[in-house]
Order: structure tokens, then sequence, then C-alpha cells
């Protein structure tokens, strides 16, 4: 068997949902909205799904999407983009991420990569026979600093990953970080891929700073949307990819070997659903405030530390604030045995996993479910005090 995949346990996120489910527990663990999603949205997707074609769609995917995702982000975020040569459709924001990586490394290059981080990131690195070293940022501010940027660089690297807003760390890269970012891209001549996923989730007045605008980044950087984080419906797996013509060429020859193509009556969905308003994306970010902050309230009534949360529909506990000496793996799985309440240890967002004591909570979820996961983390908290 391959030894990137042989060697992999399984995520953190299938074992804690599958807990869950066997022990019927609140889950505030997995990244997954309890409401499915905008109605008129699904209707146009059934409607496309019984009118046709059912066929292959074209492999960069819908001219009618990809004329969209231009608009959308030229409307939205003042990106000039060509949708004929700059924009191509993936079955997901995994799978633009796993297409750009290997289109843009060959076995022996160097990457950066900014931890805490998707677990994706460092299994497709080394799949494409690539190396990292990775750049650590610490809670509860996540900084970034540009000493360890340009100390992680060495004669090989090629690209670095940049995840922005970042999951798990609910935070945003800063200007000036990104700024940092963009300074070594251009002296170096990396090639940043730029997982913007949350881009619409940012709370408290921010906005998201795409970093393909920042000066000369415009012809070296990869910058990757997600409708299914846009519209709150994770399972339709659809993703944009935003980049230069020769980048974009790359990236589609790896796609064409990973999916194809991708649903077309989920593409015709989604392309009526990036015309919506920018008070439709207003709406949703309100919404997800009010939920964070629900639940924010709530835990620091009940003694936990509380981490700030800028963006994604993630926040994060201090289980060393809240009193608790167990590790954040620990805790987890005895709060989701014992005290019927799933959530996410941080340790599997790093390389060399750090004894963590940082555990994520999802709070795109109803005031009910947030409520119970509330009372019975609470529980947990004085049980294992």
């Amino acid at each position: 068997m391959n030894e990137v995949y042989a060697s992999l346990p399984r995520t953190i996120f299938d074992v804690m949902s599958g807990l869950a489910r066997e022990t019927g527990a609140v889950n505030l663990g997995q990244g997954f909205p309890d409401a499915d999603g905008p109605r008129d949205i699904i209707e146009k997707a059934a409607d496309a799904l019984l009118k046709g074609p059912n066929q292959y769609a074209p492999m960069m995917g819908l001219p009618a999407l990809r004329e969209a995702v231009a608009e959308h982000y030229g409307r939205l975020q003042s990106l000039n983009l060509d949708w004929r040569t700059e924009v191509t459709i993936t079955s997901g924001a995994t799978e633009a991420i796993a297409a750009s990586i290997f289109a843009v490394l060959n076995p022996g290059d160097h990457v950066i990569l900014i931890e805490p981080m998707y677990d994706a990131y460092s299994p497709l690195v080394r799949r494409a026979g690539a190396s990292a070293s990775f750049v650590r940022l610490e809670p509860p501010h996540w900084r970034l600093s540009e000493a360890a940027l340009r100390a992680a660089c060495t004669e090989k690297t090629k690209a670095i990953i940049v995840n922005s807003p970042l999951n798990p760390s609910a935070s945003l890269i800063a200007g000036d970080d990104l700024a940092s970012i963009a300074r070594l891209c251009v002296e170096r001549d990396l090639i940043a891929i730029c997982d913007e996923v949350w881009e619409h989730i940012t709370f408290d007045g921010r906005r998201h700073q795409p970093l393909i605008s920042a000066p000369g980044m415009r012809e070296r950087a990869i910058k990757i949307g997600s409708a299914g984080k846009m519209f709150s419906m994770t399972g339709w797996k659809i993703g944009f990819v935003c980049a230069p013509p020769p980048l974009t060429e790359a990236i589609a020859k790896a796609h064409q070997f990973l999916t194809f193509a991708t649903a077309p009556n989920l593409q015709s969905a989604a392309a009526y659903g990036l015309a919506k308003s920018a008070s439709f994306f207003d709406a949703m970010r309100a919404d997800f405030e009010r939920a964070r902050d629900r639940l924010a309230r709530a835990l620091a009534r009940e003694g936990f530390a509380v981490l700030p949360c800028a963006g994604t529909y993630f926040l994060n506990i201090d289980l060393g604030g809240s009193g608790v000496e167990l590790s954040a793996e620990d805790f987890a799985l005895r709060a989701v045995k014992e005290h019927g309440v799933a959530s996410i240890p941080l340790t599997p967002f790093y390389a060399a996993a750090p004894t963590s004591q940082l555990v994520r909570l999802c709070f795109a979820k109803s005031d009910e479910t947030l409520d119970r996961g509330v009372e019975r983390l609470s529980a947990a908290r004085r049980a294992l005090i």
C-alpha cells in the first residue's frame, strides 16, 4: 500500500462523529450546520436534476458557474478574473487543494505550511513527493512571524499554503502578516495556494482580504473557494479554483485525473446562489455571529476560558484556563463517552502534535443544540476538573 496513506490514522472528525452517533451525543465536533441550506438554491438543484442534462459536465466546469464565480468575486472582492482562462470548478475545495498541490509540486520540492492547519495539507504534499517546513502560530492571537516564515524557506521552497480565515484557530491572517507573505512570495518566486473557503464567514465588521489582490500576487496566487461553505451545504462538494492562465492550465490537467467533472445540477444551483446580493452574505454572517456569541457567553458563564473567534463557524476553549488538567484528546474522548457531547481536540491539526489543551467547537447549530451542548460540556468540566 502507499506508505503515505497506509500510515494515516482515521481522521479525528470521523472518530468523534462516529462516537457521537453511537452514543447519541450532541455533536459540536465535525463542522456541518444543523440547517440544510437555502431552500431556493436546493430547489434550483432539484429542477436542474429533473430537466437535465445529467451527463458529464465540461471538465473545467459549466460555463454558467465559471462566469458566476468571476462575477461574484468581481462584485464582492474587486477581483478581475477571466472565467474562460482563470476559473476551474472542482468536486469540493479539498479536491481543489489536491489538484493545486499536484499541479505545482514536483518530487523534491519544498513547501511552507502554517499550523495549526487543515489536516489534508501535509498528506497531499507528501503524496506529491515534496517536503514541508512548518510555521507555528500561537494562541490566543495566532499572529504570523515574518522571521519564522523566512526561516522556514530553503533553496527548494516552491510554494506556501495559506488558510485564512483559518480553521481550526478561528482567526484571520492580519493585513500586515498577509503583506509579509506576499513580500516573501515575490522575493523568492513562490506560489501561494490560498485556501479561502471561509471567506464569507467573518465577524465583528472584519472582511476577508484575498491574497491574490496583494501587490505582486496576481500572477502567483491560487485562490480556492467553496460553495458548500458559502451556502451551508457541506455535502454538495463544489469548489472553485481561480488562478492566472498558466497555473489554471496545470491545475485543470490535475483535476481531470482526480474527478474530471462535478454534478451538473449542483453546478447550476451554485451559479444561481453566487448571484445573490451582498445582503444575503451579510445576513448569513449575522446569523453565525449571533450563534457564536450565544455559545461563547454560555461557556464563559460555566467557567470555560473561550478564545477569540474572528471567522469560520468554530471557536476554541482553553482547558487549562478552564481549570481542567486533562489533555485535549482525553477531555474530548471522556466528554463524548461519559457526558454525551462531541468536540474536536486541536492536536490533529499539527504535524508534530503538541501537548494541547485546546478544544474546538462548532457553533453552526440550532440554539437548542448549542444549549444542550453547553449543559453537557459543563457537566464534563465539573466531573473532570
